[in-house]
């Protein structure tokens, strides 16, 4: 994905961001009365947001548990290849799974850090099976969630300065 265009945010944008990333269903005239604008001004600037790449999407957030995969996994992945050709060779290994939702190369001790939603500890191990025979790894250690405290797909909109 190319990154987003450079565009100067102002108030008016910080708003619409706001509302939309809190419910991307929201009717336009609602959306142009959460930003203090009319509805023309307001589609206008939400096209701009996407045309720019500050919007990249809009989807539904689902249940875990009422579609059967409630255990969240953090699968901790180490390897002592460190060249290009492992890390895309990695990146595909993993990126046509559909448990794993999340994956970071990291600094420090893990190499990189997945996160996985399953059904159960079997499921987790059928994922661990398929990763394994994709790609040669030094370590894995997984960290199954016990509670999940705070999730939430919002970018945080205070960093940036209109």
């Amino acid at each position: 994905m190319a990154p987003p265009t450079t565009l100067k945010l102002d108030e008016i944008d910080l708003r619409i961001l706001k509302a939309l990333q809190a419910d991307a269903t929201i009717a336009l005239a609602e959306l142009a009365e959460k930003a203090g604008i009319s509805a023309t001004p307001c589609w206008r600037r939400v096209q701009k947001l996407e045309q720019a790449g500050i919007v990249r999407r809009r989807v539904a957030l689902l249940d875990k548990a009422a579609l059967n995969v409630g255990v969240t996994v953090f699968i901790a992945v180490r390897t002592n290849q460190h060249s290009v050709e492992w890390l895309e060779r990695f990146s595909r290994a993993v990126r046509d799974l559909p448990e794993v939702v999340d994956v970071y190369r990291m600094s420090g001790e893990v190499d990189y850090l997945l996160k996985a939603y399953v059904a159960d500890i079997a499921s987790y191990d059928e994922l661990y099976r398929k990763i394994i025979a994709r790609i040669e790894l030094a370590d894995v250690t997984s960290m199954f969630a016990m509670e999940e405290i705070k999730s939430t797909t919002e970018i945080p909109l205070g960093f940036v300065k209109p």
